[in-house]
């Protein structure tokens, strides 16, 4: 059954009177641009590293400024002559405390660091642009979306939500997806993950979920994961988590990159429009590169090959002018259609399948630029779910509410001061006037002679006033009832929809899943951790709870008894499957292409060209990275030594073997994971004839299938089409 929090009653003009005159925050000073990847190679050869060079007594370096060379300072301003040595008494006598630039640069060393957040700690960033679809002003007032192909500035960060700041991209968890929309008439924060639903429904539950998933605090470990005892033992005792649970088991909970995955707002909005009459509305972001992810055994062999693949992933792609893209979609639905529909609406733990209430697609984001600077911008990123604009408004989901009430004090905590909305990468896009004053880090010139309102001034001297007009309004909506300490029996059925997840996924999506619980549950050290999550999942799907158990080499326990008994008969969604967006061509991905001594230059050129041509990046990987002589004796440099480049870095591989070339490469160890780690990946393979001693290496020259083409007779175009399916996943590893 569904749940009404209220009705709309109050109407709201939408007639736009003057635009007031207040002073904005001051813009940022202009920040000096990195190298860009076609200039930060010549670091090397720079005439002012090597012509304004002067060593000093001991043998230190000095450089010189050189024209157009800006001079250090000290945070003063202070031009400083050395920032080699320190002030002493003597050759070598003690340091002296009146050296000032000592003491400002260490000072401000010691305090680099902030807080790191206590959850989505490992993030990465990106600013882009959304541009509106339509008018939507049937449906809501806000500002971004008045008019089609509107344009709005964007920022997205995108984090793990387990690990510390310093831990891999590809751990199995779920991922952030925060969207900081910088709209004309304020931010708004679409705060989501890549997962639609969530652990727990009331907010009062999130510290336990926390505290239960991060390492363990008698240990202090494990790091950034989830198959220990205490998360276990909180998620089989919160019988609510188990729809969250077969999503976390799923692929989704291993992405590919950020750039192949979905993104949702989790919770039930309103869009509330001129009249102040509201809709219900739920956000999800859908990938036009495609949905993608890797398998459990390339996850863990990519976190120690490269446990930045994400973040370079990301940077790579807009870097070179690969620019994501997201189509921002929205289900609406009415009290009408709440009321009816077998959960409530507000509960954070359901979906409302695209099949009963259809995706409308209302914009488009694209990432264009990543940051100049991660800590001041990726790092420094405040969201918070509280930061809506007109023509948006809440619902009464408990995790909402209390998300809004959490994130502001996190701020706080994190960035030291209440004008945190003063950094450059919060700070709105539009004017701002208030009455706010002062605080730790105030950097607002502030004016006026009032500080309070209502006061009798005029001009500037009497500040900003409300508008009952341009200003927002709550959706007027009428509550009652006791005050009370209950969950709503409407949000009682915790399995029913992790049994539809579960038969809505692939034969391979379900293996992936299956496989998953098991490897999970067999890090719990207490057996009857694993026996009640089991028992729980005797409730979803019997083949489900026997196929873990199996895998765990356990007795099948008696089901867990339900509080409300779960239905076994909703429709399949195929929209839940990622099998149903999977990519439709090779563009975006990544072909490696391991090289020997040998190889006939046209063949690698042609295979090089083919690619590229259809959007897809090549490197190539050798036995040294200083290059391999190819057949007509030229030679060529190679992107990765193969110790440093495993086909796990790849999407699909190329052998180019020939000769002696062949056999030489053939015998180091890492040639061999290689080839069969491509091969139990289910990835495309292309090879030539004179490869056969790399397939030998890698044990598959007896197994080779139908993705495992002889690039001796299949044209380059060929190859490419091929590789588009991405993964083999008949194949029988």
């Amino acid at each position: 059954m569904g749940h009404r929090d209220g009705d709309a009653t109050t109407p709201t003009s939408a007639a736009h009177r003057h635009q007031p005159v207040a002073p904005s925050y001051p813009p940022a000073p202009e920040v000096p641009r990195p190298p860009t990847p076609s200039s930060a190679g010549q670091a090397a050869d720079n005439p002012v590293y090597t012509e304004r060079t002067e060593p000093g007594q001991g043998g230190e370096l000095h450089q010189r400024p050189g024209p157009n060379q800006r001079v250090l300072t000290t945070a003063q301003g202070l031009p400083l002559s050395d920032d080699q040595n320190s002030l002493t008494a003597g050759e070598r006598g003690p340091t002296l405390l009146e050296d000032f630039a000592l003491r400002e640069k260490i000072f401000h060393f010691d305090h680099e660091r902030i807080p790191e957040r206590v959850v989505h700690a490992r993030g990465y960033g990106a600013h882009g642009t959304f541009t509106a679809a339509e008018d939507l002003s049937d449906l809501t007032c806000a500002s971004l979306f008045a008019e089609a192909d509107k344009q709005t500035p964007v920022f997205v960060r995108f984090s793990t939500v387990a690990g510390n700041l310093g831990s891999f991209d590809l751990a199995r968890d779920v991922r952030g997806f925060a969207v900081k929309f910088y709209t004309d008439e304020g931010n708004w924060d679409l705060v989501g993950n890549n997962i639609p639903v969530f652990f727990v429904q009331d907010a009062v539950k999130f510290p336990d979920l926390v505290h239960a998933v991060k390492e363990e605090q008698d240990r202090g470990w494990p790091q950034a994961q989830s198959a220990h005892d205490t998360f276990w033992d909180f998620a089989g005792l919160m019988p609510e988590s188990t729809h969250m649970l077969l999503w976390q088991m799923s692929d989704r909970a291993i992405p590919r990159s950020f750039r192949f995955m979905q993104g949702f707002g989790v919770h039930t909005f309103r869009f509330v429009d001129a009249d102040g009459a509201s809709t219900y509305v739920k956000f999800h972001w859908v990938p036009r590169q495609g949905l993608q992810s890797v398998v459990w055994n390339e996850a863990v062999k990519i976190n120690g090959a490269d446990p930045d693949f994400h973040r370079r992933d990301l940077w790579q792609a807009i870097h070179n002018g690969d620019l994501p893209e997201w189509d921002l979609a929205v289900q609406t639905f009415d009290d009408e259609f709440a009321d009816q529909f077998e959960f409530d609406v507000l509960d954070a733990t359901k979906v409302i399948p695209e099949e009963q209430v259809p995706l409308r697609v209302i914009g488009t984001l694209r990432l264009e630029r990543t940051v100049d600077n991660v800590f001041s911008e990726t790092e420094q990123v405040a969201f918070c779910t509280q930061n809506i604009v007109r023509g948006i408004d809440f619902t009464n989901d408990p995790l909402l509410q209390g998300r809004n009430f959490s994130y502001l004090d996190t701020q706080l905590k994190r960035l030291g001061s209440p004008n945190f909305t003063q950094l450059p990468i919060n700070a709105p896009r539009c004017p701002v006037a208030h009455f706010q004053r002062d605080g730790h880090m105030q950097t607002g010139a502030q004016s006026g002679r009032a500080t309070y309102e209502p006061n009798s001034f005029t001009g500037a001297a009497a500040g900003p006033r409300a508008d009952a007009d341009r200003g927002y309004r709550s959706v007027a909506r009428h509550e009652s009832g006791d005050t009370r300490r209950t969950r709503p029996e409407s949000f009682a059925d915790h399995y029913s929809q992790a049994g539809q997840f579960w038969r809505s996924q692939s034969p391979t999506e379900q293996q992936h899943i299956r496989m998953a619980f098991v490897f999970e549950l067999s890090k719990c050290e207490i057996p009857q951790i694993r026996t009640r999550v089991v028992a729980n999942l005797r409730n979803v799907d019997e083949d489900l709870a026997a196929g873990v158990a199996d895998g765990l080499g356990m007795e099948l326990p008696d089901a867990t008894e339900a509080h409300r008994a779960p239905r076994h008969d909703l429709p399949e969604s195929p929209a839940l499957s990622m099998m149903t967006r999977a990519p439709k061509s090779f563009a975006g991905r990544k072909l490696g292409i391991l090289v020997t001594d040998g190889v006939e230059a046209s063949v690698l050129d042609a295979l090089r060209d083919t690619f590229e041509q259809g959007g897809a990046l090549v490197e190539t990987i050798g036995l040294k990275v200083g290059g391999v002589t190819l057949a007509d004796g030229t030679r060529r440099p190679v992107d990765h030594k193969i110790d440093g480049a495993p086909s796990v870095l790849f999407d699909a591989v190329a052998l180019l073997g020939d000769g002696a070339g062949a056999e030489e490469l053939a015998g180091h160890p890492a040639t061999r994971d290689f080839v069969s780690d491509a091969f139990s990946h289910y990835k495309v393979i292309g090879h030539l004839p004179g490869a056969q001693a790399l397939l030998e290496a890698g044990g598959i020259d007896g197994s080779l299938d139908e993705a495992c083409l002889d690039l001796g007779t299949v044209d380059p175009q060929d190859f490419l089409e091929a590789c588009g399916a991405l993964r083999h996943w008949s194949r029988d590893v």
